[in-house]
């Protein structure tokens, strides 16, 4: 059940945020045990962790804790570090050391949680004709690059999969950002193909509207002929609404967003939307109602997520409120190789079939949506289904993205698999090796084809 609160007298909330600083304050939090509460604290010094009032008091039913998906989603739980990575942290803080000795830990821990997947740090980096280096973007696909704006690289609560957790956790030279809008707009400008611009962080939407026009404007003033589309990923919707329809700068939002669409240019809002749960309160449909208002169009995208989402009801139900609301549905993601994916995962058997069975439940408003999709080092890959080809069962997969364009709806077959989670758990069904395979080394010299957590 949602919680009576202060959110229904019709006053204007202020966020309020908690972390492993104040986070045993809660009341909520007083009624587990404190092997439950010690194990968060021992989750959370390695992986990120923030929530916020709304989070804790809107969308958490308590009464189901420690099962309820969206306290999964945003506290930390014990199985969310390896063994061996737990019971390290553990025995550090229960010997009392200090701030440095347990940063320490933390980092050899994360280095192993594999924090940039996808050759993010070395395939993807954009450079300028004049030779210098944009380690604020990421141009992976011929026609979008990614801009992490500097104040965007923290959001109204972390998501506990959350795949840019290297942003979030003082590990600086992990870290995306950048503060030149005038090279992002150099780089856009040199490169023609570029049609799309997508902000992203952490969250863009935790800047005040102030400072993130200050990067719109860039892009508008530079009146870039390339330029036809620009989105916006956020978790604002789902964790804090009030940005849009409360906050001292919603109105200077909403603004912005006028202004990029009166400008002719196309404004899209990533919307990341785990669990129908998230879209139950008057809060985020009133933000939706308004942000739409602007002319901006709301996408849905969400990793399918095991504790949290692994049913095909759960999704259906998600995507039809989505369509009803006038959101348009987009991608269901397998969860990336890093982090805690040993914990989220979902075999990719497992992942088509509660795609397929949540795919069949909507009409065809809720078909727009594509996946299961990994955002793997080579591309978007899609898996299609496990047929019987050639007298043997397979999995069937093709890009919906890749870092060639041409290798884009190209079927490839692996062999069959229960237990593969990501694309480098599979094997070549017909060769020996994947089609892209010898492209990407060649194009990518001394990179590894796949990655490997």
């Amino acid at each position: 059940m949602l919680q009576e609160t202060v959110w229904d007298t019709g006053k204007p909330p202020s966020i309020k945020s908690y972390t492993l600083g104040n986070f045993r304050g809660l009341p909520q939090i007083q009624k587990l045990t404190e092997e439950q509460r010690f194990e968060m604290e021992v989750v959370g010094n390695v992986l990120p962790f923030k929530a916020n009032n709304y989070v804790v008091e809107q969308l958490i039913d308590w009464n189901d804790v420690p099962n309820d998906p969206i306290f999964v989603l945003t506290f930390p739980q014990r199985n969310m570090l390896k063994e061996r990575h737990f019971e390290r942290m553990a025995q550090t803080l229960r010997d009392g050391a200090d701030k440095k000795t347990v940063a320490a830990v933390a980092n050899e821990i994360r280095l192993q949680l594999n924090p940039h997947p996808a050759g993010q740090l070395e395939l993807n980096v954009p450079v300028l004709k004049d030779g210098t280096q944009l380690y604020g973007m990421q141009h992976k696909y011929k026609e979008t690059c990614l801009f992490f704006p500097s104040q965007s690289q923290t959001c109204h609560a972390y998501c506990s999969f959350c795949f840019r957790w290297p942003q979030f956790v003082g590990m600086d030279e992990m870290k995306f950002a950048m503060r030149e809008s005038d090279q992002m707009v150099q780089y856009i400008s040199e490169h023609p193909e570029i049609s799309d611009v997508l902000f992203t962080g952490g969250d863009p939407m935790i800047m005040k509207a102030r400072i993130f026009e200050t990067y719109i404007d860039a892009l508008l003033d530079a009146n870039l002929p390339n330029l036809k589309t620009i989105r916006i990923g956020t978790k604002a919707l789902a964790y804090w609404p009030y940005k849009f329809i409360t906050d001292n700068d919603a109105k200077e939002t909403l603004g912005l967003f006028e202004r990029v669409t009166g400008r002719g240019l196309h404004l899209a809002l990533m919307a990341h939307f785990n669990h129908h749960v998230e879209l139950s309160t008057p809060a985020v449909k009133d933000a939706i109602r308004v942000v739409r208002a602007t002319g901006t169009e709301i996408r849905t995208q969400s990793p399918l997520l095991s504790h949290i989402n692994d049913d095909a009801g759960v999704w259906a139900k998600m995507w039809r409120d989505q369509v009803q609301l006038g959101c348009i549905p987009y991608y269901m993601f397998v969860v990336r190789d890093t982090g805690a994916q040993h914990y989220f995962g979902i075999s990719l058997t497992r992942a088509h079939q509660i795609f397929r069975d949540a795919y069949k439940q909507v009409s065809g408003l809720g078909r727009t949506v594509r996946g299961p999709s990994m955002s793997a080092t080579p591309g978007k890959v899609q898996v299609e289904g496990t047929p019987v080809v050639a007298g043997k069962r397979v999995i069937a997969l093709r890009f919906l993205q890749g870092r060639n364009p041409d290798w884009v709806q190209r079927p490839f077959y692996a062999e069959y698999d229960e237990g593969a989670i990501w694309l480098d758990d599979l094997k070549p069904a017909f060769e020996d090796k994947f089609f892209f395979e010898d492209e990407l080394k060649t194009r990518y010299s001394g990179a590894r084809t796949l990655e490997k957590s």
